[in-house]
């Protein structure tokens, strides 16, 4: 009788971790397709008794339309969500036959709804919007009759108008979460910073800062300038904060880059974080970790919205029928030095 085989035999072989293995095995937890694949195909190699049977590669068909495009305004960069929900979501539609084509949507485009140079209808299977907060165009997009997925998207959006389906990470519940916490600790005077008409999640996280001071019986303490108007300088957002008639306990933030941003104008004003005044973000960038003080955040999980997103649009390209869907993903709340005492 020949030797039985475990998975430890499995995971020597590839020069992987057990657990590695396992998640393969019992389709469990975030785990790359390739490696996925290479993991089964040993399984059935070396004829683990638990695993009968897995078909090669080779025999996934070719799909006839290859192409899946990438609509979006500005490319992200590294320590944007986006980019690691890319790098995922490519990894995903690759695995499965298709390729990523990039198109960068002009100004010109935007205001004559035209779709980018170069891109071809005939021969792509679906579109992932990343960055494209448009609502004039994401109309003209649904109208393609072409599978089609939003991450996030404009603040007006109606879903109910738009033939496509939305990905978003939690926002709205977590803001309120982190607001709360404040109040309890005493911070009551409190002030939304950035522009919450830039897209649909900044939206959300407004409401979630509102929900909060509503349920607590309070108001913001400052105008809405903050919530309304993107500034383009350190040097505006100071002059601004010095004419507060009051200076708020703590500002929420709509982002990490808003929050790193006040912090500095803060510092300009001669104010200390977070002694003088509380900051929390959202997205836990790499660079929420390195400023000083430590910023109080949100993460967002971009890699396994990546894999999440590539399953949306790869089942609407292979069911066009089914019910249009707006998932979100949950975040978890970072609280670090800079809203605290």
């Amino acid at each position: 009788m020949g030797k039985r085989i475990t998975i430890q035999d499995i995971a020597d072989s590839l020069g992987v971790s057990r657990n590695t293995v396992s998640k393969a095995l019992n389709n469990t937890g975030v785990l790359a397709d390739a490696t996925r694949d290479r993991i089964l195909q040993k399984a059935a190699e070396l004829g683990y008794k638990q695993f009968s049977y897995y078909p090669p590669l080779a025999s996934i068909p070719k799909p006839e339309n290859c192409e899946i495009a990438l609509f979006t305004r500005s490319m992200p960069n590294s320590s944007h969500f986006g980019s690691k929900l890319l790098n995922t979501f490519q990894e995903k539609i690759s695995s499965n036959g298709y390729r990523l084509s990039f198109f960068l949507i002009r100004e010109q485009e935007f205001a004559e709804l035209q779709l980018p140079a170069g891109f071809d209808l005939s021969n792509t299977a679906g579109i992932i919007c990343l960055e494209l907060f448009d609502y004039a165009y994401s109309q003209m997009l649904s109208k393609l009759d072409i599978p089609l997925l939003f991450t996030d998207c404009a603040s007006n959006i109606d879903f109910t108008t738009l033939d496509a389906d939305f990905l978003f990470m939690e926002n709205r519940s977590s803001i309120s979460s982190v607001v709360q916490t404040l109040i309890k600790d005493g911070q009551h005077r409190l002030a939304f910073a950035g522009d919450i008409n830039n897209c649909h999640s900044f939206f959300e996280r407004y409401q979630g800062f509102s929900d909060a001071l509503r349920l607590s019986g309070l108001k913001p303490v400052t105008d809405e300038l903050l919530a309304n108007e993107p500034f383009h300088t350190v040097e505006q957002l100071a002059s601004h904060i010095k004419q507060l008639p009051e200076l708020p306990d703590a500002f929420i933030c709509a982002n990490d880059f808003v929050a790193m941003d006040l912090m500095k104008a803060l510092k300009k004003c001669g104010l200390s974080v977070p002694k003088d005044v509380k900051i929390t973000g959202f997205d836990n960038s790499a660079e929420s970790q390195i400023i000083e003080p430590h910023l109080t955040t949100v993460h967002i999980p971009s890699s396994a919205m990546g894999y999440i997103a590539a399953e949306l649009l790869l089942s609407r390209i292979e069911e066009p029928g089914i019910p249009y869907r707006t998932t979100y993903v949950r975040t978890v709340i970072k609280y670090r030095e800079s809203s605290r005492y």
